[in-house]
């Protein structure tokens, strides 16, 4: 998918082109290796539930493992938590997990902990009746629930050399056994449905069920949740808000000197996931259904997204509200401000591609994108100074690829951008809609298609696109003015040692990868194009401020805060 967007202004107007970027193929350049030769022989036999994913874990691939009670007659295990009141979790807070009474302490042990609590943790032999269809005959998804997230016990830093004890066995006063105590903080936030922390030991490789706490629930489920904000035109008059609630009854949002306006709601089932036809391992296409994990073992219960449109706004305007109902609650108040309207004469913003999420607490994740803490907690200092109007996160949002509750721990993660300005957002793309000029060459996939070439970059000439920002490659990367493979024009300093791009004689659009706002970095060969003139593999987001005279591109470092390249086009 991609768009031109026009910038407006009195003397000119800049012509953007966004290529929302997509799921990565697994490549040497951006794959984690496994941490044993069975994860290595599981990655080559699965089939389009895992190609095109990158970062392939013991833990992702627990959904493959046959699962049992362990045998154990140690009498003394216990597993604990300590969270919330006793009305229940709180919306977002940390939970420690206590597993005391271990009598062998094993780096293999972990807490895991699952959603809803009445989920099955053990394994599922009929799930391979679901995918012996699509001809993927080696391991197969066995595991019933896939846990929201674990833990290794050995995180706990005084575990594994039981410096934290208690005696379990007394005679004449003086203790004969003593057992190890172990604690984990997990980071909890309202998934609406309750929850449960189960004790394993044999790792993700071979695990087995040594004890469960019991359920735990959240205090109010209902909770109205993860409100962001969008445009839906260029007038800056109307702002959308959309949020997340167990409650299917509609609620309002609240804002301005009185206003309110009610909410839609919708939501969706297992049966709205995707399936369809899969090619096998001898190329015959099959009719059977191909299982999504959405649809099976990454399932979790969505809840009812809401949705309602603030109107009556004025553009550059800061205005406060809150979402929910006086029978679910309410959320805080919040402040945010309109964007400009179309036509005016500046516009400040940051756009980037490819985020996802990372968690908080150290836990493994079904897909952590670990960049992107630090991209959130950078952009949300900009957005609470005030100086950013929009947000375009041009692709591959949360990488959820079937597991629907990372949706919430993505929403929760961006509110502290995305519900004080616009947060605009695009799917990704895998087959075409790629870069045109990158440095990395790929693996399973190339990171340019030629075909996707040949079909656009006449369109970018002919509709005099200046700049075209693009996603899926995980890095930064400006090129000069380029069009086929060849500089039609580079950047000359300005009197600040600025580079510029004098676009007053057009010639072609300049191009910028800024797909590092969190996944795995893409490393730079020692052979670049011609084209290539700055290449830095670190996180961040670009920085945009545009007004008649110029359009100011910035590459902010978002773990040191610093400006990394920065760049301008200019026209006469």
């Amino acid at each position: 998918m991609y768009s031109f967007i026009s910038f407006n202004f009195s003397s000119f107007f800049f012509t953007f082109f966004l290529l929302f970027g997509s799921l990565t193929a697994l490549s040497p350049t951006t794959s984690s290796p496994s941490s044993s030769s069975s994860s290595s022989q599981l990655i080559i036999d699965s089939t389009a539930e895992f190609q095109g994913y990158t970062a392939i874990s013991e833990f992702r691939l627990l959904n493959r493992r046959t699962l049992f009670q362990c045998i154990d007659p140690n009498p003394f295990l216990q597993v604990n938590i300590s969270a919330g009141s006793g009305s229940g979790l709180s919306d977002d807070e940390n939970v420690t997990v206590t597993v005391s009474g271990v009598l062998n302490p094993s780096h293999l042990d972990w807490v895991a902990m699952i959603s809803p609590s009445s989920s099955s943790v053990r394994d599922c032999p009929l799930n391979k009746g679901y995918y012996i269809g699509t001809g993927d005959i080696s391991e197969l998804p066995l595991l019933c629930h896939y846990p929201v997230k674990a833990q290794l016990l050995s995180n706990d830093p005084d575990y594994m050399g039981c410096k934290k004890q208690e005696c379990k066995r007394y005679r004449k006063g003086i203790c004969k056994l003593n057992a190890c105590v172990g604690s984990l903080t997990f980071h909890v936030i309202n998934i609406r449905t309750d929850i449960e922390f189960v004790f394993f030991t044999n790792g993700f490789d071979a695990p087995c069920i040594l004890k469960r706490t019991g359920t735990v629930s959240f205090a109010n489920p209902k909770s109205p949740l993860y409100g962001h904000l969008s445009n839906i035109d260029s007038k800056g008059e109307s702002m959308r808000l959309t949020w997340a609630s167990g409650d299917q009854q509609p609620q309002q949002v609240q804002y301005g000197n009185g206003q309110s306006q009610t909410s839609q709601v919708a939501t969706f089932t297992k049966n709205d996931m995707w399936s369809g036809t899969n090619k096998n391992r001898t190329h015959h296409l099959v009719a059977t259904p191909l299982k999504s994990p959405a649809a099976d073992f990454g399932w979790h219960d969505p809840g009812y997204i809401h949705s309602a449109v603030m109107t009556g706004l004025q553009p550059s305007t800061s205005y406060s509200y809150r979402y929910g109902s006086d029978s679910v609650g309410w959320s805080d108040k919040i402040q945010f401000r309109t964007p400009p309207a179309g036509g005016s004469p500046e516009l400040k913003f940051i756009a980037f591609g490819d985020m996802g999420k990372a968690p908080r607490d150290g836990s493994a994740e079904h897909y952590i994108q670990k960049g992107s803490i630090s991209v959130v907690d950078a952009m949300a200092e900009e957005v609470a100074s005030g100086n950013i109007d929009s947000i375009f996160h041009i692709g591959d949002i949360s990488y959820a690829t079937g597991f629907l509750v990372e949706w919430d721990f993505f929403l929760h993660q961006i509110m502290p951008v995305a519900s004080h300005i616009s947060y605009m957002t695009a799917i990704g793309n895998h087959e075409r809609h790629r870069p045109m000029y990158s440095s990395i060459p790929g693996g399973l996939t190339q990171s340019v298609d030629p075909r996707f070439v040949a079909a656009v970059e006449p369109l970018l000439i002919n509709n005099k696109v200046d700049l075209a920002m693009f996603g899926h490659v995980h890095n930064y990367e400006r090129m000069c003015a380029v069009y086929q493979n060849e500089c039609k024009g580079k950047p000359t300093k300005d009197t600040n040692g600025t580079e510029t791009y004098d676009n007053s004689n057009y010639n072609a659009p300049v191009h910028v990868i800024i797909g590092m706002a969190g996944f795995a970095l893409d490393k730079f060969p020692l052979k670049v194009g011609s084209w290539s003139l700055v290449r830095i593999s670190q996180f961040g987001y670009t920085r945009f401020h545009a007004t008649k005279e110029e359009l100011k591109v910035e590459f902010v470092n978002s773990e040191k805060r610093t400006v990394e390249d920065s760049f301008r086009i200019i026209k006469s």
